[in-house]
């Protein structure tokens, strides 16, 4: 009897088959030369051993109401869609972290059913990107495939089981952090059951069937037979430690969330419902009304569409998404996160070219591509129909602004001819900076309205002066609001860093009001100035007269105001009066502190 775990073959076999390989890919004209060395083992020891887990502890603690105010930065509409899965993934991974807490393992009752979650709608409305942005906030492991490219087990095709692999290799290999990501799989729909196949569907019901356990909970091993990398990889580990280490991942606590556009499945809706109706009382189907015919969705719908019952089981919560309007699409390319503007920001900027969009011309944007009837992915084409000739013909010439108008769209050659014109030169320089006070005066009203949400990472208080500089950090840098409210609390955090460098050098508290964190965050970006430097100003400014009003009044908490950095003589002069003259020694800021 071989000593060697059944299922793993030992090193000659591995050797073996490894070799086979080679030369079905190769032709015989690469083969395996080095001797396999076979490691001493103990004779006593288990044959199969689990792969020992780094330690990982799930640190989650983000609400429902937080990850909704996230998505509603990115995505227009869709409000119970955005719902439904934050309100989902924050429990789901809070509840996985409040039970381990506890010492319980993470399922928490027998039999319990994950959240896993079904999204139905067209294509185009911000599934996948919605599911995105989620795994990109909340920082899990995250994989995504398509339902089409996978098979039964035992067929050739993808496996859905390497969804599992992949996703340990996005979690740098790290087992136990695996267990605790999201599998993504998107048109899902296309592995229904066509009512016309006849014999075994591999490509459909068997998919199904292969995704039952793993949605449930089952373990996965990570070694993948007859994969030459696979192999490889056990024969390293055998020779390193002797040991032949079977390496699974559970998927008891991995979140599988799958979407489709589901083409067919409101006239079964509606067929349904009007079953309830009989003869010339039973409604017509409205195409234009799809969007509320799905919200009456049930589990035999989507049986009757082609899913197993067992399959439809391992997905208890279900959402579906509306269809955009051109005005939606109106609103997406106005929203200063959105990445078709963004993008093209980007690709004329490589250009050194600065460009700017009028409302009227994002409309006849988002006409054309609520035409193609593709959602949000029609934005993209009906961009670069517009763009593509000024994108080819400006990076050739000397213009480095372009005011994208309406006529951009209507006429292209002669916009084009229009632009090159000296004589139309301050006419267009005219029309860029037009623009670029609207674009900056809705971008600055933008985020007055939404500063709460914006800065709900890092509390940064708001100020006028710090709307307007993410206003202009978002313009001149094509960036997004979350990297530009980034860019600023870092420069909030050198300033604070400076009451804390002051305190340990001289053991007093100087604390500065928002204004005077707004001047010195601007010596930063206006005048280059650096920590360091600020802080030798701030020294030289201050120390010898606060450490003066200190020893008279054994004061050390002062609070600094823009006008006393204006003026510091004169703030330190009053200060030192005020001192001086206040019989019981306590410190009474002059009126010009506001404070």
């Amino acid at each position: 009897m071989s000593p060697y775990n059944e299922n793993i073959p030992d090193p000659k076999e591995l050797e073996k088959e490894i070799g086979h390989f080679l030369n079905q890919k190769f032709g015989g004209n690469v083969k395996i030369v080095s001797p396999f060395s076979t490691p001493e083992r103990d004779k006593n020891e288990d044959k199969s051993v689990r792969a020992e887990k780094k330690s990982f502890s799930l640190d989650f603690h983000m609400k429902p109401e937080e990850l909704v105010a996230y998505l509603d930065r990115f995505i227009i509409r869709q409000e119970r869609a955005k719902a439904v899965l934050a309100t989902k993934i924050c429990t789901h991974f809070n509840r996985i972290r409040h039970l381990e807490q506890e010492g319980r393992k993470a399922s928490g009752i027998v039999g319990g059913i994950k959240n896993n979650v079904l999204m139905i709608g067209p294509t185009g409305v911000g599934k996948t990107y919605m599911i995105k942005l989620i795994a990109d906030k909340i920082g899990v492991p995250f994989v995504k495939g398509d339902a089409t490219k996978f098979t039964e087990a035992g067929y050739v095709g993808g496996n859905v089981e390497d969804l599992i692999r992949d996703l340990v290799h996005e979690a740098d290999d790290h087992i136990e952090r695996a267990e605790y990501g999201i599998v993504y799989i998107d048109e899902v729909d296309k592995i229904a059951a066509s009512p016309h196949a006849m014999g075994s569907d591999i490509s459909r019901t068997g998919v199904q069937r292969a995704l039952l356990k793993p949605m449930e909970e089952t373990d996965i091993e990570l070694k993948v037979p007859h994969d030459p990398v696979s192999m490889l990889k056990e024969m390293e580990r055998y020779q390193k430690t002797g040991a032949l280490e079977k390496q699974v991942v559970n998927t008891r606590n991995i979140l599988f969330i799958m979407s489709g556009a589901f083409s067919g499945l409101s006239e079964i809706v509606e067929k349904r419902n009007r079953k309830k109706s009989i003869g010339f009382g039973a409604s017509l189907h409205d195409g234009n009304n799809t969007d509320s015919i799905l919200k009456e969705l049930r589990t035999e719908d989507l049986v009757e569409y082609g899913f197993e019952t067992e399959f439809i089981g391992r997905l208890p919560v279900r959402t579906t998404l509306e269809t955009l309007s051109e005005d939606d699409l109106y609103e997406i390319l106005k929203n200063p996160n959105n990445p078709v503007i963004l993008s093209k920001k980007l690709d004329f900027s490589a250009y050194g070219i600065a460009i700017r969009f009028s409302d009227e011309i994002l409309r006849e944007i988002a006409r054309r591509a609520h035409l193609e009837n593709t959602g949000a992915r029609g934005l993209v084409s009906a961009v670069e129909e517009v763009l593509l000739p000024f994108e080819t013909r400006l990076p050739s010439l000397s213009i480095r602004e372009f005011p994208v108008t309406l006529e951009a769209a209507t006429d292209a050659s002669e916009t084009l001819n229009s632009l090159i014109d000296p004589n139309r030169k301050e006419i267009w320089q005219q029309h860029f900076k037009r623009l670029e006070e609207e674009e900056t005066a809705y971008l600055s009203s933008y985020i007055e309205n939404h500063w709460e949400q914006l800065t709900i990472e890092h509390l940064l208080p708001h100020t006028p002066w710090r709307s307007g500089l993410t206003a202009t950090l978002c313009i001149s840098r094509g960036i997004a609001t979350d990297a530009a409210i980034e860019t600023i609390h870092s420069h909030y955090e050198e300033i604070k860093k400076l009451e804390v460098n002051f305190f340990s050098k001289f053991g007093m508290h100087i604390l500065f009001d928002e204004e005077a964190v707004d001047f010195l965050m601007e010596q930063i970006l206006t005048a280059g100035a650096t920590g360091d430097e600020m802080f030798t100003k701030l020294t030289g400014d201050f120390e010898l007269g606060l450490a003066l009003v200190r020893e008279k009044t054994e004061k050390t908490h002062f609070f600094i105001t823009r006008e006393a950095l204006l003026s510091p003589e004169r703030f330190l002069e009053d200060l030192i009066k005020e001192a001086l003259i206040k019989k019981d020694g306590a410190i009474r800021l002059p009126d010009n502190t506001n404070t």
